[in-house]
């Protein structure tokens, strides 16, 4: 689903035909958000230029598969490929990858090149995306301490993993439980660090976050709750370089590691932006129409943080769903659309035999009660996230075809009877 509400498409475009063909729309980052944003242009008749600009060199990609298909070794990494080049060129999408944007000059509209040209703007939309944390501890940057957000870092990590035999992943949220379900799955020994109760603390709360401990549990993997590492420390290797050993724990532990994972989250990339004299707070700040504090520039996926008419608040999502319905939403939006981005948050994760989907969102205002449909034991049920008599978040776990209603559900506001809605009988859509 687009995320778009009012009107039908075509009615909002008329403009377009005085328009489209002197007009210079620019997209700075080659990222799903910024791919989808083109195809939105060219999918609703713009003829005017589309340039999409790119830091990596690698065709543009989406993230999912990095830390599934490809990280446990069942994909090769052209499976993330949104296209061949060949379809850049088809849609007259001016694709200039491994070049950075410097700086954006608002009052030329203008974009600087890190090669030395500039690009004129009649719209400009950032899609600039999200950067690995990093911690500030000794011995983050040894040698065998990897970081999972390019295709670069998957490949990478995929070949440490083959040979590993002791892996530890710091942090426990998605990122770094799919990554710990990788490591086992290649037969490696995994110790996963976390400094909250329980994984997926801040995603799911305690009660389904218990339920992917005892997955992992389950296959083997060891949890150490309530610490944080503080080092990294090193062995020096036979060529002389140095590599990663040991992580040491806040309660003074050393847990030998062949391999370490560090996923404790991304910082949006905001520097072109606040630069350029745009509002920036925790991402890019836009409104329901992705227009940042300048009419002519807006911003997408994991960097914006905009106002949501569902939720009545300002959000920042870092999940594909964000960037495949948001950057589509934002093309058609650049043609000035009598419409607003309202897209629900959403996303998924496969870790050994379970898969699963969730959809809403917990908020600051957090959750009264989680319910639960279905055999929480085998692994195969729904889960709500209610405030008050409300759901504002829900998950389907190894049952699938719901996410509509469940969506649905949340969307619709109305209060809910917690038996009927615990009680597989009852057909989602009566609730």
């Amino acid at each position: 689903m687009s995320g778009l509400t009012a009107g039908t498409r075509r009615d909002r475009f008329a403009h377009m035909a005085a328009t489209s063909d002197t007009s210079s729309y620019v997209i700075i980052g080659a990222s799903l958000a910024g791919v989808r944003a083109a195809e939105a242009l060219r999918a609703e008749g713009f003829s005017g230029d589309v340039i999409l600009v790119g830091e990596e060199s690698e065709l543009p990609y989406e993230r999912p598969p990095l830390s599934k298909g490809v990280l446990l070794g069942n994909d090769e990494p052209k499976v993330a490929y949104l296209h061949e080049r060949e379809w850049y060129d088809e849609q007259r999408i001016d694709l200039r990858l491994g070049v950075r944007a410097q700086c954006i000059d608002r009052e030329s509209r203008e974009v600087q090149l890190a090669d030395g040209s500039g690009v004129h703007y009649d719209r400009l939309l950032l899609t600039t995306g999200a950067s690995v944390r990093r911690p500030r501890i000794p011995g983050a940057d040894l040698d065998g301490v990897h970081y999972l957000r390019t295709i670069a870092d998957s490949t990478s990590l995929r070949k440490a993993f083959a040979s590993a035999q002791r892996v530890v992943v710091v942090g426990a949220g998605w990122i770094g439980l799919e990554a710990a379900a990788a490591a086992r799955t290649a037969g490696a020994e995994v110790t996963v660090v976390e400094p909250l109760a329980t994984p997926l603390h801040a995603s799911l709360g305690p009660e389904m976050g218990e339920v992917f401990a005892e997955l992992h549990r389950a296959h083997g993997v060891a949890f150490r709750f309530g610490q944080s590492a503080v080092e990294f420390r090193a062995k020096v290797s036979s060529g002389g370089g140095s590599t990663v050993a040991a992580v040491v724990t806040s309660d003074g532990n050393e847990i030998p590691a062949d391999v370490v994972v560090v996923g404790v989250g991304v910082i949006p990339n905001v520097e072109l932006a606040q630069a350029a004299g745009l509002e920036v707070s925790n991402g890019i700040v836009t409104d329901a129409k992705l227009r940042t504090s300048d009419p002519n520039i807006y911003a997408a996926g994991d960097v914006a943080r905009r106002y949501s008419p569902l939720f009545g608040r300002s959000v920042r999502v870092e999940h594909w769903a964000n960037a495949y319905d948001g950057g589509a939403a934002a093309g058609r939006l650049m043609l000035d659309a009598q419409a607003e981005y309202d897209g629900m948050p959403f996303f998924y994760s496969d870790q050994y035999d379970l898969g699963m989907e969730f959809a809403g969102d917990i908020g600051p205002d957090g959750y009264d009660e989680v319910v639960v449909r279905g055999d929480l034991q085998a692994r195969e049920f729904l889960a709500f996230w209610l405030r008050g008599e409300r759901v504002v978040a829900g998950m389907n776990v190894n049952i699938w075809d719901v996410q509509d209603d469940i969506q649905a559900l949340i969307r619709s506001g109305k209060q809910v009877d917690r038996a009927r809605l615990a009680d597989p009988g009852v057909p989602l859509g009566d609730l």
